[in-house]
């Protein structure tokens, strides 16, 4: 009863305050497994994201204990007679407010405890997770059977169905393709919240709308994952490059090996860019001893930058003895600095748990909770140089403000008939600026220089005729979404009129505008 007046007062409020039509009852009269709530503490918590650039509050927050609370939110969303808006959450990493909405409800996906946990199948090499569940508690359930999934995201702490909507990339995805090209099977609650199983074969425009469409068609309540056995630990390997073309020509040569067998390639392959002399010195650790700092330009490195190849090899204790030949074997091929070589070996968990690590140590320097401008760009192999040119020995002077990665995908691994987007080319580059921006009296950290800075390389690409596309999109207006989609539009505006004929769903992403608030401007 305290919730639903709290619910019915906010919403009174919401009306007085920014003229909302929506009628009180539509949601008072919502039955729920899990809790709708309106405490400032969850407002507060879904207006944000990680970016820290945008704050939208919503009217409530659903807490779902089940499929059927999603798809009740929905139904009453579409069959409103005023309307409002719904935007699934999971761990809130989203950069521009994508998965936050003004007026609407935030379903928190992540985080409830009345779902049904992680259920593995041994027999078919598969596990059936809810959609709000980490990647780091699927890790942990499938370990439990000596499986893994095939492909992973850098970061663990991540919502399966927040990277299923947008494709969920790491070093994996050139032999194994992005995460959305290891799904068996999605419960997905459309825009008319309608709940339903979609496969490649039953539902299949649904499943192919979903994985990579940005919230747009439905959320995804449950996802089966594909799984492979599980390897007990992993050589990390770190090598340096002065050279852009023997840097790219490397990875693209190991990349290349995807259909060879595991014993004659890498399992990860991924890459940073280098141009500030500290970062070098930061992690010298991982390259030279801490009582010899080194610096780029004693590399003789190529217009000041440096490019560090990242590999990994997948191996069981039982096989250990051959893993030195195997490695070297590949090592002996490429053209990187002699001098810079760097092997560890550790345990597969704590390879794939690295970036938590370092977030731990950010979080205990208050360096964490800061705005995050990040970039995310795919380039076509053929513009990579140019890129380089342009941008790395160009644009960024000397200083980054946060790792650059860079690394090449096989198209082929990738699922044409989803709604991802990636260059017209069999292979392009993943280029990430993971920024965060600091208020420590450097200017050149600032958020304000560091959104410049993304704007000058995006116009840098559209000057040069670089077709490059953005991953984790941010757009404001259609016509700019039109031009991303480019020949998908026409299938994604179609795919949208048939799952979310109202535009209820993630209006955060900010591609179409509800059909129920026409007070709002046209994108």
């Amino acid at each position: 009863m305290a919730t639903r007046f709290l619910l019915a007062f906010a919403i009174c409020r919401l009306i007085v305050t920014v003229g909302l039509t929506l009628d009180p009852t539509e949601l008072l009269r919502l039955e729920v497994e899990g809790v709708l709530s309106v405490e400032p503490a969850d407002l507060g918590a879904a207006s944000r994201d990680f970016g820290g650039m945008q704050n939208a509050e919503p009217l409530a927050v659903l807490h779902p204990g089940s499929a059927e609370d999603v798809a009740r939110l929905i139904k009453a969303a579409y069959e409103s007679g005023q309307g409002f808006t719904v935007s699934a959450r999971g761990h809130g990493h989203s950069i521009k407010g994508q998965a936050t909405t003004a007026n609407g409800v935030v379903v928190q996906m992540s985080g409830s405890t009345k779902v049904a946990p992680p259920r593995v199948s041994e027999k078919f090499m598969y596990v059936d997770v809810w959609g709000g569940e980490l990647w780091v508690d699927v890790l942990s359930s499938t370990l439990k059977y000596g499986l893994a999934p095939k492909s992973w995201t850098d970061y663990l702490y991540l919502s399966v169905g927040g990277t299923l909507s947008n494709a969920g990339i790491s070093g994996q995805a050139f032999n194994h393709g992005p995460q959305i090209s290891n799904i068996y099977e999605l419960d997905v609650v459309t825009g008319k919240g309608e709940l339903l199983t979609c496969t490649p074969k039953q539902n299949s425009e649904l499943y192919h709308a979903v994985l990579g469409g940005l919230g747009q068609f439905g959320i995804i309540t449950r996802a089966r994952i594909a799984l492979e056995k599980a390897p007990h630990r992993v050589r990390w390997i770190r090598v340096l490059y002065s050279n852009f073309s023997a840097f790219t020509q490397d990875q693209e040569y190991l990349i290349s090996l995807h259909g060879q067998p595991a014993t004659k390639k890498f399992d990860y392959v991924e890459g940073f860019v280098i141009v500030d002399e500290g970062l070098i010195n930061n992690w010298r650790s991982s390259f030279f001893s801490p009582g010899n700092p080194v610096k780029i330009s004693s590399l003789n490195a190529d217009g000041g930058v440096l490019y560090c190849l990242e590999i990994t090899k997948n191996y069981q204790e039982s096989n250990s003895n051959a893993i030195d030949e195997e490695v070297g074997a590949l090592l002996k091929k490429l053209n990187f600095i002699p001098s810079s070589e760097f092997t560890t070996d550790l345990p597969y968990v704590d390879f794939l748990d690295r970036v938590h690590k370092a977030e731990l140590k950010l979080r205990s320097k208050n360096l964490w909770d800061v705005p995050h401008p990040w970039l995310n760009l795919f380039v076509p192999k053929s513009r990579i140089g140019d890129f380089d040119k342009g941008v790395f020995k160009g644009i960024l002077g000397n200083k980054t403000s946060g790792p650059i990665l860079i690394y090449p995908m096989n198209k082929k691994k990738w699922v044409a008939k989803s709604s991802t987007v990636t260059p017209d080319e069999d292979i392009f580059y993943l280029v990430a600026f993971l920024r965060s921006a600091l208020d420590n009296g450097d200017e050149t950290r600032t958020l304000n220089h560091l959104t410049n800075q993304n704007n000058r390389i995006l116009r840098f690409c559209s000057d040069a005729g670089i077709k490059a596309k953005q991953y984790l999109p941010h757009y404001t207006t259609q016509q700019q979404w039109m031009d991303h989609f480019g020949d998908k539009w026409t299938l994604f505006s179609k795919r949208k009129l048939e799952f979310d004929p109202k535009n209820i769903l993630a209006t955060g992403q900010r591609i179409f505008t509800p059909f129920f608030n026409p007070s709002a401007p046209l994108l």
